[in-house]
């Protein structure tokens, strides 16, 4: 699997970013796809995810503010930050995990570890000013 973030920038407090990741993955019927983050001197954490079935999970600090989508005909993660806090300010990683047959789903856990996904992007910068 190969991954690309973009659409990292600075922003203002309050404001919005979009982020994207082209997921290349050849052929794939189940999925689990998510957004880290990592703070400096931090361990990279999950932000959310979105499996197969369309479910999608957040970790509470972004509930309400961020949505997780998947356009399967741009083969394309996205990551809608709306109203932005300085916290929110790390670099982004996408990550994926993917299957030829039906049937993965992410693990419980899937948002708390890093070593479920072997997949990784580069990551793109997000910077929120007060």
């Amino acid at each position: 699997v190969h991954l690309a973030e973009s659409g990292g920038d600075s922003v203002q407090s309050g404001g919005s970013l979009r982020l994207s990741c082209t997921v290349s993955a050849g052929t794939y019927s189940s999925y689990c796809m998510a957004w880290f983050r990592q703070f400096p001197g931090k361990e990279r954490e999950g932000v959310a995810s979105i499996e197969t079935d369309g479910r999608s999970t957040y970790v509470d600090s972004v509930k309400g503010r961020f949505t997780i989508s998947l356009d399967n005909t741009k083969n394309t993660l996205y990551l809608q930050m709306d109203n932005l806090k300085p916290e929110d300010t790390a670099k982004y990683y996408c990550t994926a995990r993917t299957f030829p047959n039906t049937g993965l789903v992410c693990p419980p856990i899937h948002l708390q570890i890093t070593t479920w996904f072997s997949s990784w992007g580069q990551g793109t910068q997000v910077n929120v000013s007060s």
